[in-house]
């Protein structure tokens, strides 16, 4: 019974740290922060006393801004106009320079700018980007750029050398904009999976009779499930639209857009019990409902964002689990009553022996 209270704990803990919030804003703070998929911004003015990390967010130092400590960022943007003591590492992201930064600089994935104003008293070294740096960019270390930038030389213009002839304009290639970091997107999957998990688990306390209605008519009439969430997704836009042009309806057609992610997580986690009593009756044991609801629905969430990831039909698993749970939930109101067509289970009486 303790591990069980033991790993309920760990459940909570981890979705609580996970979740995000606002963007943080430092004005003059002590000691070192973390930051998970938040930006931080340092404005003109303020310093931070101690290390900074920061994981899928952006970093912002405004000019006369100063961090006296290391700098790491993975997954996200930093733009640099006031000073650093430390050194900076960037992954997955971009580094744009403007300030003075004592320290050494190592940007993988990702490319590093220099402007005029940047003065670099550090060593620089790229891993799979490349460096961008103005003439006047004062770097007192060595720079390590592994794709260098290949200088094209000049033609020398004397009689001996034809004239190049004019040529026709050619039409500008598109820019795609494409970026795919497996293991950000790996981490962000785990996330979600535990934050999910942590919210079916606290709503289980309350609502586990509802999570079994839902999840009982999406396994007996997963079609007429999946039917039903289509629909809602097809019909719901539509109805929203009618709503918000007549303005009377506009508090119904909020009320309306909310219920629709509601109806999603109430359908996961119906979803995630099931899995959850299935895998313990499974392996032959009795957990607390609590318990199995959430390594359900983690174990849920988690298969179906991996299989979300793979390129072009890897959105069809999470489509279908999610349309089925939505229209369970439709199917049985939230769970407030059985579905039509399902039998509740008869106790058959046993007539007394003669």
């Amino acid at each position: 019974m303790k591990l069980k209270t033991n790993l309920i704990r760990i459940f909570l803990l981890l979705a609580i740290l996970i979740l995000p919030t606002r963007n943080a804003y430092a004005q003059s703070p002590g000691g070192d922060v973390v930051l998970f998929g938040q930006n931080y911004t340092l404005k003109n003015g303020d310093e931070l006393n101690g290390s900074l990390a920061v994981f899928g967010g952006n970093i912002s130092v405004e000019k006369e801004a100063s961090i006296h400590g290391d700098v790491a960022l993975i997954g996200g943007n930093f733009k640099m106009d006031g000073n650093v003591s430390g050194n900076i590492a960037v992954i997955g992201g971009n580094l744009t320079i403007s300030g003075k930064i004592d320290g050494d600089i190592v940007v993988i994935g990702g490319q590093a700018q220099l402007t005029a104003t940047a003065v670099v008293n550090g060593n620089i070294a790229t891993i799979g980007g490349q460096l961008e740096r103005d003439p006047k960019a004062q770097v007192t270390g060595n720079i390590t750029n592994n794709t260098p930038v290949i200088q094209v030389p000049n033609v020398p213009n004397t009689p001996n050398v034809p004239n190049v002839p004019n040529v026709p304009n050619v039409p500008s290639v598109p820019d795609f904009n494409y970026s795919f970091n497996p293991w950000w997107q790996g981490a962000n999957v785990i996330f979600r999976s535990l934050a999910v998990a942590a919210i079916g688990m606290l709503l289980t306390l309350f609502f586990q009779t509802q999570f079994e209605r839902v999840g009982d008519a999406v396994v007996k009439q997963p079609i007429l499930a999946g039917s039903f969430g289509l629909l809602a997704v097809v019909v719901v836009p539509l109805a929203l639209v009618i709503m918000v042009v007549t303005i009377i309806l506009i508090p119904v057609a909020a009320i309306v857009a909310l219920l629709i992610p509601l109806a999603w997580l109430f359908g996961m986690i119906a979803l995630g019990q099931e899995v959850g009593d299935r895998f313990t009756r499974a392996i032959n044991q009795t957990w607390a409902p609590v318990l199995s609801v959430g390594f359900g629905t983690f174990l849920l969430m988690l298969i179906s964002g991996f299989i979300g990831m793979v390129p072009c039909v890897g959105w069809l698993i999470p489509l279908l689990f999610a349309l089925m749970g939505m229209g369970g939930v439709i199917m049985t109101w939230f769970g407030t009553r059985v579905a039509s067509g399902s039998i509740n289970p008869s106790v058959e009486t046993v007539p007394p022996a003669p």
